[in-house]
């Protein structure tokens, strides 16, 4: 892990905000009236996603991705200017969270300033044309780190945000030589120590297709050297296999066990339902019982917890990534009390060095359990909301059910799952 990673870290729920969706009004300045709801929920840590103006040359949609960035200096006048953005984080810092923005650093829109300004930092095809490596994110073009100059560039860009935001979740991480996320970091560092690094790993299956092709990508275990969390796309496919039906619940749980034995002691994958890039949680389960229970699951795990602005309301709708469309704040089923309650487990009952074990009840129901300095913590969650009899290695007797107070009782090292999630401190 990076030397000086902090394990509070693991406690930590991540409040992810796309700016121009979150409001009416689509602005940095909107934001802050909301921050208070947001940190009620228990989040200690505001992303926003990128800030910076987009590009219009080869633009998706009607406003284009912010990930495909035209100025990494400057915040896009849709979203307000630099004293809107020192505003936020001053209000975020006064509700007691950090704010950390989204940084773009394996590619740039094809009318970025970094491209008329060095077009010697891109990569080029064959014909001398910039291009890049991923053949349907035809809106950017690829930088080239083989050139040291774009290095100073970089480190000197992340250093000047550093100077007003907590901290940054970088954009496909993998992509971007692991030796420059450490400068980088150790840079950053000098003017915003705690500076918190959250990294977009890839998939295993793209980083096992770029390597195959020649192109630079990191494994998990060589980017925890530079970030202080990471994505858990290496375990999501086998997440998107049992919800589709195509792998069991028991194959994606003995995979959250294996990071156990691979990864650091103190590692911290990023867990969440959905995100900006995945389709929302809601839609791809079966009821709103089903969707409180996978909601337990996630606070549970070991790791930083991300919500996605709207997860709360338990909305289907994803936003796009290409359009104006504001979240419907009206819509949905409100979470937010359970989500409250999840996150002052995480924050009082669950420690940071905590051992984590993962096992299937049946087809559809998670036992998991995690052993540290605060003894043992059980987790009990019925996906298909279905009754069962768990075994389990708690003394016999009556113990509390943390998310709702009920009474859970044990006998002969069983207890009975009526359908909805338990989780037992004992």
């Amino acid at each position: 892990m990076a030397a000086n990673t902090n394990p509070d870290l693991q406690r930590s729920i991540i409040y992810s905000v796309f700016p121009r969706n979150h409001t009416q009004a689509g602005t940095l300045a909107a934001i802050i009236d909301d921050l208070p709801r947001i940190r009620s929920l228990g989040a200690d840590i505001v992303w926003l996603m990128p800030i910076h103006p987009i590009g219009e040359l080869h633009r998706k949609g009607s406003m284009g991705s912010p990930y495909a960035n035209r100025d990494y200096r400057s915040i896009d006048p849709a979203l307000g200017d630099m004293a809107d953005l020192e505003a936020l984080v001053e209000a975020a810092h006064e509700q007691g969270m950090r704010l950390i923005i989204d940084v773009v650093y394996n590619h740039t829109s094809p009318d970025s300033t970094l491209w008329r300004e060095h077009p010697e930092f891109f990569w080029k095809k064959a014909d001398g044309t910039p291009g890049n490596h991923v053949g349907d994110w035809s809106d950017i073009i690829d930088l080239d780190y083989t050139v040291p100059e774009l290095w100073d560039y970089q480190v000197e860009s992340l250093v000047g945000w550093a100077r007003v935001v907590d901290g940054f979740r970088c954009d496909v991480a993998s992509f971007v030589p692991v030796e420059f996320w450490k400068r980088a970091r150790a840079a950053c560092e000098e003017v915003r120590p705690g500076c918190i690094w959250l990294a977009e790993s890839v998939h295993r299956h793209m980083g096992a297709w770029a390597r195959r092709t020649g192109l630079y990508s990191a494994r998990d275990t060589e980017a925890y050297e530079a970030f202080d969390i990471e994505y858990e796309y290496d375990v999501e496919r086998s997440f998107d296999g049992y919800l589709s039906g195509t792998t069991t619940l028991a194959h994606h749980l003995d995979l959250l066990e294996f990071q156990e034995s691979v990864y650091p002691d103190n590692y911290n994958k990023l867990r969440y339902l959905e995100n900006h890039d995945l389709p929302r949680i809601a839609s791809r389960v079966g009821s709103i019982d089903d969707l409180e229970s996978h909601t337990a699951m996630l606070f549970f795990k070991k790791g930083t917890t991300l919500v996605y602005a709207g997860q709360e309301h338990a909305l289907s709708h994803q936003p796009s990534l290409f359009d104006r469309d504001v979240i419907d704040w009206e819509a949905g089923h409100d979470l937010s009390e359970l989500i409250r309650t999840l996150a002052r487990i995480k924050h009082e009952r669950l420690d940071c060095d905590d051992h984590f074990f993962a096992r299937a009840a049946g087809e559809h129901t998670a036992v998991m359990e995690r052993y540290g300095s605060a003894g043992h913590a059980l987790g009990v969650f019925p996906l298909r909301s279905q009754s069962s009899t768990i075994e389990v290695e708690l003394a016999d007797g009556s113990y509390e059910n943390l998310i709702d107070g009920s009474d859970v009782k044990v006998a002969g090292g069983k207890l009975e799952c009526a359908g909805r999630p338990i989780i037992i401190c004992a």
